[in-house]
């Protein structure tokens, strides 16, 4: 499975790329939300259950949900797409892509029909067929978005056939005109995702969160167990997620810093398809600028089933980018 930030593969594909390599190959906030000194008990006990409670109590308000009883909090929200399918089985399921591809590949290894459509529309499939689908909301790598109304509707049809609508929400936070779904809840048929490490640059710290009804909510709890959340990643959590005054800063800092980038990729010739706050596709001779921007010690994201797109993220300070403008325009 391709992804990126894999700077050991990058520096042996350009080994003569000058340091440090400016890795843009992610959509994950590249000035990170400022952690505080943390409580040696933070690392020396076993996480309370009051501890995980506050944490869940915090998320539902950051995210819209009326009650922290349908928050799961979970250690990334990759262990969460690896755990639905198991948890939730389902004969079929129709995927919107492109997408993230781990969607796809964790149901199909449960056993799931996979069906990969290119339209919302197409999400819904024969009136009388299995009533599964997923999609990520904006969509990654192309910003697509989707209104909650048009989810409702969705999810509605997903639970008339017994089924299930799965939306991740991973880039949706810093995204003031892209409500999240929250506010749905609880519905039968609805499971929602979101990632704490991409919006507040914190992916390390390997924290995630389900949303969906009190029922499906506990489900996923059960299934992670005890501790699941690491001590550390508790107190950051709940720190920052309550933090409302450093997010809307960051929203702010970095639709003006995405506006930047698409100016220099138009600059440089690209196309720019669309993308979110946190990065923006570009189309145009892929593997050139891949192969240009790694010697001069910049990764960007390819797709092998999209050859002529990148995907960029964003440059964290001014030398990052004076060097990507440096490496599109020199």
């Amino acid at each position: 499975m391709e992804h990126g930030g894999r700077l050991g593969a990058a520096r042996r594909q350009f080994p003569g790329a000058p340091e440090p390599f400016l890795d843009l190959s992610t959509g994950i906030n590249p000035i990170p939300w400022p952690v505080p000194p943390l409580p040696p008990e933070a690392f020396t006990r076993l996480p309370e259950p009051e501890a995980e409670a506050a944490l869940r109590a915090v998320a539902a308000a950051a995210y819209g949900a009326a009650d922290p009883a349908m928050v799961a909090a979970a250690p990334g929200t990759q262990l969460l797409i690896q755990l639905l399918p198991r948890l939730f089985p389902q004969p079929a399921l129709r995927v919107l892509s492109p997408t993230y591809a781990e969607h796809a590949a964790c149901w199909r290894a449960a056993g799931t029909a996979v069906a990969e459509v290119a339209s919302f529309a197409a999400l819904d499939g024969p009136a009388d067929g299995p009533g599964a689908a997923l999609l990520c909301n904006p969509n990654n790598p192309d910003g697509r978005r989707y209104a909650p109304e048009e989810l409702r509707a969705l999810a509605d049809r997903m639970a008339a056939r017994g089924g299930l609508l799965v939306v991740d929400e991973a880039f949706a936070e810093l995204e003031p005109d892209t409500p999240g779904a929250a506010a749905l809840l609880p519905h039968p048929a609805l499971i929602l995702l979101r990632s704490f490490g991409k919006s507040h640059g914190l992916a390390g710290v390997r924290l995630g969160f389900a949303l969906a009804s009190p029922e499906r909510a506990a489900a996923i709890r059960a299934a992670l167990g005890p501790w699941a959340v690491s001590g550390p990643a508790l107190a950051i959590g709940r720190a920052a997620l309550a933090d409302t005054a450093w997010r809307e800063a960051a929203a702010a800092r970095l639709a003006a810093d995405s506006a930047r980038l698409d100016a220099l990729l138009a600059g440089a010739g690209l196309r720019v398809r669309g993308g979110t706050r946190l990065f923006r596709l570009a189309e145009g001779d892929a593997a050139a600028w891949h192969a240009r921007l790694g010697r001069a010690g910049i990764l960007v994201r390819r797709f092998s089933g999209q050859p002529r797109w990148l995907r960029f993220g964003l440059p964290g300070d001014a030398a990052a980018w004076a060097r990507l403008a440096a490496a599109l325009g020199g």
